[in-house]
């Protein structure tokens, strides 16, 4: 696991190289005809929507520059068992000592998202749990102290 290297299940690749599509054929055409129609509007340094439409084109560039490179070093994962904590691992883990049980997968930074239950690799948590096994522990800092979790399977 290198650091240049992006960690996507095959759902989020599907999804973010449609996005490229998109911006690459649809976007550009809708901003280009924004731009003349623009144009069409006269005097261009005090042309809001000229503007607007080349802010909008900046920014639709840089996305689809960024998706370009970020797809190039991609490595596709996959839910699987193991027996140690790694990217595609669904995580179970009771924080501190309550019986309260946490579940997470394990994705990459791309894919992040707590509220769905999918913790980054990169993150502090993600990062401490990586290569640890069922029943081991960990601590962890945070901003209210110390927090010790314990793994309580891993699938």
């Amino acid at each position: 696991m290198t650091g240049d290297t992006t960690y996507l299940s095959k759902e989020k690749y599907a999804e973010l190289k449609a996005e490229l599509e998109e911006l690459k054929t649809v976007k550009r055409r809708e901003v280009a005809e924004n731009l003349e129609y623009s144009k069409a509007l006269g005097d261009l340094s005090e042309n809001a929507e000229y503007q607007q439409a080349r802010d909008v084109q900046a920014n639709i560039e840089e996305r689809i520059i960024r998706l370009e490179n970020l797809l190039k070093s991609v490595e596709i994962v996959t839910s699987h068992h193991s027996e140690k904590v790694e990217i595609g691992s669904t995580v179970t883990v009771q924080k501190g000592k309550e019986k309260t049980e946490y579940n997470y997968q394990i994705v990459g930074s791309e894919e992040a998202d707590m509220a769905k239950g999918k913790l980054s690799n990169s993150s502090p948590l993600g990062t401490a749990l990586m290569g640890k096994r069922k029943g081991e522990s960990l601590s962890l800092s945070t901003p209210i102290g110390t927090v010790i979790y314990k793994i309580v399977s891993i699938e």
